[in-house]
């Protein structure tokens, strides 16, 4: 009996031997395998879950057109949620399963943890939607999305050539890079077009939910519009605080805000007439936006957003530089790497969120901005 027993604890302990060889296997060089890391819980899960799905729908088309020169995909993806020190353990996983290039991350303080280790090791590395200069840092590196720097010149341009406003508020969450980053480069921009910053009013990520004092503060300046360099659920309670105030500027931001429109229990009618710089709208009749959607919709039950169109590209461009470069599953990180890098400074991509977008050697896009507005609960190309 004693025997028996010793046989079914070793038994058991092999099987649990294999099973951990299992799971800790990594991937051969059969396919093209791309991590993928972005919040797809917590406060910003909108954001990866759209690039998990528009990356994923991106690699199933591809897989189903022969893949790249024969060879298939495949897409592993890791929740980070937003945080640095859990996407440097998202990417440490995906690399010890086996993946040679990076999609993500998807927000611009992960991404910025994240790019030290992708450095570290040579592995290419495209975010769809980092859009901080910060993220800039190494070769390996580049942007589907505008820089901070950028978004911000050209919603201050915009403004002016518009004649949307002369007196200009400005809230933003001095704790973020993104918002901090695209507030400088407007504020520096707003002074060369005359606008009048009249008030500019921070915030952080721990007092991100009561906006009075900084709207109040907005009201009495006599500002005429409100700049919202922030992220959409912030924007969402400025919004319904500002019409609880009695306050009704012209609101605008950028890329950020999108999502607005699905946040749970917010008051759609209060985003009418807001504008925002962003490089996609699923309310877009062009062929290939239309066709985006209606198979994104098709796999996902869900309407994409512009983070979904930025990592449905991202796949397309990976694809355009494998192609470009010659690269093999084979080789090793360090040299796809190289090669990808190398080639993303050649090829001009058409896409979703952009026509002729070229990389320049810090690694960000060169392609032109689009500003939407809210009308009627969509989103409409702005004149």
């Amino acid at each position: 009996m004693k025997k028996m027993r010793k046989l079914v604890c070793i038994l058991l302990a092999l099987s649990l031997v294999a099973t951990g060889f299992t799971g800790c296997a990594k991937a051969k060089n059969d396919k093209f395998y791309i991590g993928g890391i972005g919040p797809t819980s917590g406060d910003n899960a909108v954001y990866g879950q759209g690039v998990q799905n528009g990356a994923q729908l991106a690699v199933d088309e591809i897989n189903a057109a022969g893949g790249i020169n024969g060879t298939k995909l495949e897409l592993m993806f890791a929740d980070d949620e937003s945080d640095g020190e859990k996407a440097v353990n998202a990417y440490n996983t995906l690399k010890d399963k086996g993946i040679k290039l990076l999609m993500g991350t998807v927000t611009s303080g992960a991404c910025a943890s994240v790019i030290e280790k992708t450095n570290e090791d040579g592995m290419f590395e495209l975010t769809p939607s980092a859009s901080s200069v910060d993220v800039l840092k190494y070769s390996n590196m580049f942007q589907v999305c505008f820089t901070d720097p950028n978004q911000g010149i050209a919603s201050a341009k915009y403004i002016a050539e518009k004649g949307l406003a002369t007196k200009i508020a400005i809230i933003y969450d001095s704790s973020d890079i993104y918002s901090s980053g695209i507030e400088a480069s407007f504020k520096g921009e707003a002074a060369n077009q005359n606008l009048q910053v009249v008030a500019e009013e921070a915030f952080t990520s721990d007092s991100k939910s009561d906006f009075s004092v900084q709207l109040q503060k907005a009201k009495d300046s006599g500002a005429e519009l409100v700049f919202l360099p922030i992220y959409y659920r912030e924007a969402s309670l400025i919004l319904q605080q500002s019409s609880d105030l009695g306050y009704s500027p012209k609101f605008f931001g950028c890329d950020g805000l999108d999502g607005i429109l699905t946040v749970e229990n917010f008051n759609t009618s209060l985003a009418e007439g807001l504008m925002l710089l962003t490089p996609f709208s699923a309310d877009s009749q062009d062929d290939a936006t239309q066709k985006f959607v209606t198979a994104y919709q098709g796999k996902y039950t869900d309407t994409p957003n512009q983070f979904g169109a930025d990592a449905y590209d991202a796949i397309y461009i990976i694809k355009k530089a494998i192609e470009k470069s010659g690269a093999t599953p084979d080789m090793s990180i360090k040299d796809m790497g190289t090669a990808l890098a190398s080639a993303m400074r050649e090829i001009s991509v058409d896409g979703l969120t952009g026509t002729g977008m070229t990389w320049s050697d810090k690694g960000d896009v060169t392609k032109t901005p689009r500003i939407f507005v809210v009308s009627n609960g969509k989103y409409a190309l702005a004149e």
